[in-house]
């Protein structure tokens, strides 16, 4: 290589980095703050996963003493007392509350407290949905049949994780009505389904048998 084409190759890498610095100088201050920002967010980040940890831990350690209360009233009251920190902790804590309602003998205000969960439009549908069916069996005793009938069909819809225990209530609804022929066609089709669980099976061959039934005919 010529001392000219040296000289030309050195004055060009001259003009690029003068060039480079120059752009440098006008815009860097915007790599500066998009790591500041990148920086910034990612603090933000762990900051609120810490609060959230935290909120769950002292909801946690509340519930927790809550139940330790050795009266069921007093276990009621505790619970209700508790702040929730988002609504699928409230969902939580509802269903503890209905079950403490329950337990003495408080089914009405139980089927009332699951009531409202599946009426609410804050938490997610499949919650709303396991809550409307327990209100459904809590009210066995304060709701007709028709009424109770009517809410289990709603969650017998395809894709509906409670369809079958839904058809299994729909069964005993039946046997309650008087109806022991539409309840074994119905205990029959659970037996059927390819999404029974070990469980449901056994109860529902236990009604078939108690009912007259063949279990070889499902």
């Amino acid at each position: 290589m010529s001392d000219t084409d040296s000289f030309i190759d050195e004055v060009s890498e001259e003009v690029r980095r003068d060039r480079l610095f120059r752009l440098m100088r006008r815009y860097g201050w915007i790599a500066v703050l998009a790591v500041l920002v990148l920086v910034a967010g990612a603090a933000w980040r762990e900051y609120r996963i810490a609060q959230d940890r935290s909120a769950s831990q002292a909801f946690g350690d509340a519930i927790l003493a809550a139940l330790e209360q050795t009266d069921s009233a007093d276990r009621v009251t505790a619970l209700q007392a508790i702040d929730p920190p988002k609504p699928e902790s409230a969902v939580v804590l509802d269903m503890l509350i209905a079950a403490e309602q329950a337990s003495e003998d408080a089914g009405d205000a139980a089927a009332q407290t699951l009531q409202d969960v599946a009426t609410s439009g804050e938490v997610p549908e499949i919650y709303r949905q396991i809550a409307s069916f327990k209100a459904l069996v809590q009210a066995q005793d304060s709701m007709d049949a028709d009424e109770r009938r009517i809410g289990f069909e709603a969650l017998t819809t395809p894709g509906n994780p409670l369809r079958l225990l839904a058809e299994e209530q729909l069964a005993l609804i039946e046997i309650e009505t008087g109806a022991p022929d539409a309840a074994l066609t119905r205990l029959q089709a659970i037996l059927a389904d390819s999404e029974v669980t070990a469980g449901l099976r056994r109860r529902a061959s236990q009604l078939i048998v108690a009912l007259g039934g063949s279990l070889g005919a499902a």
